[in-house]
């Protein structure tokens, strides 16, 4: 990942491209290809086969558990992390009064539970000035009836990094609230501390370079009380099958709460696969070698006719950069006929870059997007 051989290697499909959209979507390596292929031959093995899957799953909890700093039993998996977070929903048990902090620099699934007709919590806007998260505009949002604040370690939105250590000596500081933070564009890209942090949230088809189908969720064991789902299901269920399974219901706490029904267990094959190539290549190196390459990427565009989104804050600055144009959809136009892959929407150009991208790619894209702007 980290040298052209082994990029070569492992990664085939980028000789064809330059590749600058993991954010949306990474690419996985040959070994989560195999890891698929594996599946297909277990489930030929019907029921028997159960026993492999299982050991499948039990790799994805190890994996995540060591990279999010959680042990196995800490760690769930459910669909998605729009689905975790309406699981957490469930599992707050949120009344009339209670707070909820949301911000603007969010995805829509740590952010729409909350906003539904249904969630009787009221919601506390942290707003971004010059798309950046600021401490100190938390504080007057946070009150005793704050039962969550929930926000992404890095905004899928323009890349903006929040202080995380900061955020969480703030809010323990002032309220009882519950701190939950998706890492879906950190996870497999920065070294992450999340200490102090409740609920942890990732999807797995991005920096992972794992499936779709996956969601990993930590809950540390000391708040396994506050973040238990009372949902109904089998796999969540310690009395599931027992003889008094018509009588009561015993729900697993914390994180296994979140396992409701039969795993998708192609994709916890794919997920445990990339999981091993992350951790064999090391998070560190991962971006000791792709963080020079934002920094030069920002520069770049720092210099070109855009509005920059990304604030200009190298220790805010993880694995992407944003902008916005007056004609960004011909420009994305532009940059895929050349074969350079960004992403668009709503006048908004998202750079993402990688550990398998290199120098060339990032000049390929700046040297493109000149010409962009010149032929638009």
């Amino acid at each position: 990942m980290l040298t052209e051989e082994s990029r070569r290697t492992d990664f085939p499909a980028l000789d064809e491209m330059t590749y600058l959209n993991t954010a949306a979507e990474g690419i996985p390596p040959r070994c989560v290809i195999t890891a698929l292929q594996q599946y297909a031959q277990d489930k030929l093995l019907g029921m028997d086969g159960r026993r492999l899957h299982e050991r499948q799953w039990n790799g994805v909890r190890q994996g995540a558990a060591e990279l999010l700093g959680l042990s196995p039993d800490e760690i769930g998996i459910c669909s998605c992390s729009s689905e975790a977070f309406n699981l957490a929903a469930l599992a707050l048990r949120l009344r009339p009064g209670d707070e909820v902090v949301i911000n603007d620099l969010d995805y829509p699934a740590g952010v729409t539970p909350w906003l539904q007709p249904a969630c009787p919590a009221q919601t506390r806007l942290w707003k971004s000035r010059g798309g950046a998260l600021y401490v100190e505009d938390l504080v007057p949002l946070l009150s005793p009836a704050t039962r969550l604040v929930s926000l992404s370690l890095v905004s899928f939105f323009n890349g903006f990094k929040v202080d995380l250590p900061a955020v969480v000596e703030t809010v323990r500081t002032r309220c009882p609230s519950l701190i939950a933070v998706d890492v879906t564009q950190a996870l497999g890209r920065i070294p992450l501390d999340l200490k102090g942090v409740d609920l942890i949230v990732s999807s797995t088809h991005k920096w992972i370079l794992g499936s779709h189908g996956g969601g990993l969720v930590g809950v540390p064991a000391a708040r396994a009380a506050d973040l238990t789902v009372p949902a109904g299901g089998w796999f969540n269920i310690e009395n599931a099958f027992e003889s008094d399974r018509f009588e009561r219901v015993v729900t697993r706490p914390g994180a296994a709460s979140f396992c409701v029904g039969m795993p998708n267990y192609p994709a916890a094959y794919a997920v445990n696969a990339a999981l091993r190539y992350i951790r064999d290549t090391g998070v560190a190196a991962i971006h000791e070698h792709a963080q020079p390459l934002v920094r030069a990427c920002m520069a770049g565009l720092q210099r070109l006719p855009v509005e920059m989104l990304t604030p200009d804050k190298p220790e805010a600055l993880a694995g992407i950069v944003a902008f916005r144009h007056s004609k960004a959809g011909d420009v994305h136009r532009y940059l895929h006929e050349h074969g350079i892959h960004v992403m668009y929407h709503a006048g908004r150009l998202r750079v993402a870059i990688h550990g398998y991208n290199t120098a060339q790619d990032v000049d390929r894209l700046l040297v493109t997007l000149r010409e962009a702007l010149n032929h638009v």
